[in-house]
Parts: C-alpha cells; structure tokens; sequence
C-alpha cells in the first residue's frame, strides 16, 4: 500500500489550520502544521512533503521568502499561496517566485481540494459531479422547459440573475443539449481578464506582437469553434472591448493581436451578469447596440428565495457529495438547521448555500449539522436599528457577520449590485468590498 501524501501548512492563524487539517485529512492526506517560517524550515529539514501551502504574511517573514526557499533547497514541492491580501500583484509575484497557484482567504474549500487535487495528480473530486438543476419547483421546472427549447436554437441567449444562482450550469445544459453538445463549451469571466490583455485572451495573438508574446496564441474564440462561447459577468467589459466584440459578432471572423488576416469563427454566443444591462446602458457604461445583439432572448434565473421548497434537496444533495468526495460519513441537518435554512434570505444563492454547508460539513461533531454550525445570527436587530439583547446572542462572531452581510446587501440593491457604488457608499475600497463578498458568499 503507497505511502499517504504529507502536506506541509503554514499559517499563524489556528482557525485557518484547523481547517486545512481537517478538510486535507479527509482526503486522505497526511498534514503537518507550522505557525512561522522557522517551525517550516525545521520541519521541512525532518520530513519529505509532496505539497506546501503558506501564508503570505507570516510572523517572522513571508510566505513569497519560503516560496523562494523550498525552490532553491527542495524544487520538486509544489506550493501555493494563501493570503487575506489576494490581488493581481500577490499573484503574479507568488508565481514568479515559483508558487503554482494561490487561494484567497476566506478558503473556498471546493476550489481549495480542486488545487490540491491537481498538485498531488488525485483523481478529480469532481468526476463524479453531474449537471443537473436540482429542485421541483414551479420555477425549476418552468427553467428546464425554457433550455430544452433554446437548446435546439441557435439564438444568442442573455442569461440574467442574481450572483451565485446558478447562470453557468444553466448556460451549459444549453450546451449539452444542443447540438453542438461534442464541440467545446469555454466559458470566461469578463471581469476576471485585465484590460490590457483582452483583446489577445478572446482573439488570440502571433509571436513577436508585444512585449511576452513568445509564441503564436489561439483565442477564447478560436477555442470555442464549432461550440459555445459563455460570457460570464459581460458587464464588466470595457468599451473598447465591447466595440471588438460586437464586430467579431457580426462578422463571424477575428483578428488575432499582430495578424494580418481574419479568420472565420463559427460560435454560440451565451452571456450573463447580475447587472441590469438596461441600467447600464442608460448609464452609458454599455452599448445598446451590443446589447441587441447578445440580448435576442433573455432567460432569467430564480434567486434561491423564490424557490424555498428546493433548499432541502439541494442540502441532501450537496452533503451526500461532500461525504462522497471526502471519503467521510454523511453528515445530517438537524431540524432546526433545516428550518433555520429555509427562513434565511440566501443573499448569495445556491453558491452561498453550497459554501455554508462545505464549512458547517468540515467543523460539525458528531457527523450532525446544527443550526449553530451554520453561522447563521438570530434576530435582526441590525435592520431595526435598535441595540441588541445581548444575553441573546449565542454567538457575536456569526452575529456581527450578518449584520454586515445585511448592510452590504442593503447597499448592493439600492446601487442595482454595482460593487464599485456599493463600496463609496460603505466607504470602502473596491479591494475590501471584493473580500468582504468573497468572505460573506456574496461574490
């Protein structure tokens, strides 16, 4: 029988180890931990580890020192970086130094066994995943009618709701129903490419034609022929990108960065953001012209409010995945955790719900999720504006969590979910107003 894998954290926080230890443990990983540098270079002198995942700010020093260090003395442990601090700098610094990827704080644990999976070559813990849109509601069965039948067109579809509702797997059911079901279905988060390197990421580029370009580059859409193009966020695209875009529409071809001549391109194209778009026109931050062409028929998704009878299937689903994945025994929601999950308004959607229980699944005793564990505070006083009873907070932590969930989202829906309006208006930086989404599921 081979050896489990040993995985090497190092974090000052023991919450964060904690919790590392406990969700790598039950992917069958062997897991040391260090407070600082120094506990992780004694430890990597004693032990041989297959992965390595730090801190970026640690108390004697940084997580990009150790990255450095385990590449010069130990070059076969990959590593990746953790940090509170995530931005595009920390990223590219981190892989420059050698890190093959990063997390940001708070640990997405779905995206955390997906990194450890591909580091350790582990068979994918998402093999077994199927797309399907769990739920009888009335909505839920209204939606799958409406993608069986735009599935057999070819019409462009702008798939509109809220964040975390679930606009990806609607747009590739489209896909995988449809007749291009054997061609590639690429999805890209617009508002994930920086503006300098768009028009190559969806055009392509040819060897020599800026400063990188080391060797000829096909785009998102020449990786999309002959199958479907989903334009996750297409509200974030800049105006100069969105003026490229609707002539690649139009035109049916592209232009790679440095090219001489066009090439034909035969994609689906299916869009969605959280936006209003018609907002966003009148606010001239999109064109109108675009809009008609992405916009020939519209699909909304229901927010997870409006389809309360879905959430305990959704539950039993999602816990019986997470036991499958981690090789444990269900873990089973206690009634009132039940009952506490569907009076709450799920701000975040299914993504939320799905976070919530990956976290209350890890921390639980006993294989049994109470409503405690679910971190969901009681009352709402914050609404109310009053001072809170506090002999009757059980617990501050998830109490001072949903009032600043309640506040944010309050922001959120008088700015129409415009993040950059809905951060002036808390005063806080566009950087912190992305943590704060991230940490709450509202991202």
């Amino acid at each position: 029988m081979s050896p489990r894998p040993k995985v090497l954290i190092v974090d000052d926080e023991p919450d964060i180890r904690e919790l590392l230890e406990i969700t790598l443990g039950r992917m069958k990983l062997d897991t040391w931990s260090a407070r600082n540098a120094g506990e992780a270079l004694a430890l990597l002198k004693r032990e041989t580890f297959d992965l390595c995942l730090t801190d970026m700010r640690l108390p004697d020093g940084t997580g990009l020192e150790l990255v450095q260090h385990i590449q010069q003395r130990y070059p076969q442990i990959p590593v990746a970086m953790i940090t509170a601090y995530g931005n595009v700098d920390t990223a590219i610094n981190a892989l420059k130094a050698g890190a093959f990827d990063f997390l940001t704080k708070p640990v997405d644990l779905p995206r955390l066994r997906e990194l450890v999976t591909s580091a350790l070559l582990l068979p994918s813990p998402d093999a077994a995943i199927d797309r399907r849109l769990l739920g009888d509601s009335l909505p839920m069965r209204n939606l799958r009618k409406q993608i069986d039948k735009l599935a057999r067109s070819q019409a462009p579809v702008y798939i509109s709701g809220e964040s975390g509702s679930g606009k990806e797997l609607v747009a590739r059911l489209i896909h995988d129903r449809g007749p291009r079901a054997n061609h590639p279905f690429i999805p890209v988060n617009c508002g994930a490419i920086p503006s300098e390197l768009m028009e190559s990421e969806f055009f392509g580029h040819r060897k020599g034609s800026f400063s990188g370009a080391i060797e000829d580059k096909p785009g998102l859409f020449q990786a999309a022929h002959g199958g479907t193009l989903f334009l996750d966020e297409v509200a974030d695209l800049p105006l100069p990108m969105q003026v490229k875009l609707l002539r690649a529409i139009q035109e049916k071809a592209v232009r790679s960065v440095g090219g001489q001549q066009e090439v034909v391109v035969d994609v689906r194209i299916l869009c969605a953001t959280h936006k209003d778009l018609a907002a966003e026109i009148s606010a001239e931050r999109f064109r109108q012209d675009l809009y008609y062409r992405l916009n020939v028929i519209e699909l909304r998704v229901p927010p997870l409010r409006e389809r309360r009878d879905d959430i305990e299937p959704l539950a039993s689903h999602m816990l019986k995945r997470l036991a499958a994945n981690t090789g444990q025994p269900l873990a089973k929601l206690h009634p009132q955790a039940l009952d506490a999950l569907k009076s709450y308004r799920f701000p975040g959607n299914v993504r939320e719900l799905e976070n919530m229980l990956e976290r209350a699944h890890t921390l639980c005793e006993n294989k049994q999720i109470e409503a405690s564990d679910l971190r969901l505070a009681e009352g709402n006083c914050a609404a109310e504006g009053g001072v809170p009873d506090l002999t009757q907070i059980d617990n501050l932590e998830a109490y001072l969590e949903n009032v600043e969930r309640q506040l944010i989202l309050q922001a959120l829906e008088e700015t129409r979910w415009n993040r950059t309006a809905a951060a002036q208006r808390l005063n806080l930086s566009f950087r912190s107003m992305r943590y704060r989404l991230k940490k709450l599921g509202l991202d």
